[in-house]
């Protein structure tokens, strides 16, 4: 998102001003894990989750208003995130990213943001989606 220019989603904090701010990062947060609670499809990925989702809830929170162009916090509360590493531990195949990304479209749906907005976010954010599925499967491969 480096190569945007003004004005651009991806540009500065073009995409959190968008999304409606810290607040509504939030709002989307609990949103998608509401709707993973519920969502059928999502129980696979539930369960790979912590019973209780209030630090889970915070770190996406932190890590999406950075990723978004607000203040990047991340790195000073839980360390530098490398989003594949940090999903090593899971076992993601197109399932599972397909579950993941249901839920986050389907709490983008109620977000006050605009259809090129709401496209453009879920677009970018099927990047690291793809990225975490390929990395588990590839060290699976290396295994066998």
């Amino acid at each position: 998102m480096a190569d945007r220019k003004p004005g651009e989603y991806g540009y500065e904090d073009t995409s959190l001003r968008a999304m409606g701010g810290e607040e509504a990062v939030r709002t989307l947060v609990d949103r998608f894990y509401d709707v993973m609670n519920t969502l059928p499809e999502a129980a696979g990925i539930r369960r790979m989750h912590p019973a209780d989702l209030t630090v889970t809830r915070d770190k996406l929170t932190v890590f999406l208003t950075g990723w978004l162009g607000g203040p990047r916090r991340y790195a000073e509360r839980w360390g530098r995130m490398h989003i594949p590493a940090a999903h090593a531990h899971l076992t993601i195949d197109a399932p599972e990213r397909d579950a993941w990304l249901l839920c986050m479209e389907t709490a983008m749906a109620d977000m006050p943001v605009t259809d090129d907005f709401r496209a453009y976010f879920m677009r970018e954010i099927t990047v690291p989606a793809n990225r975490v599925m390929m990395v588990s499967q590839g060290r699976r491969q290396a295994r066998a």
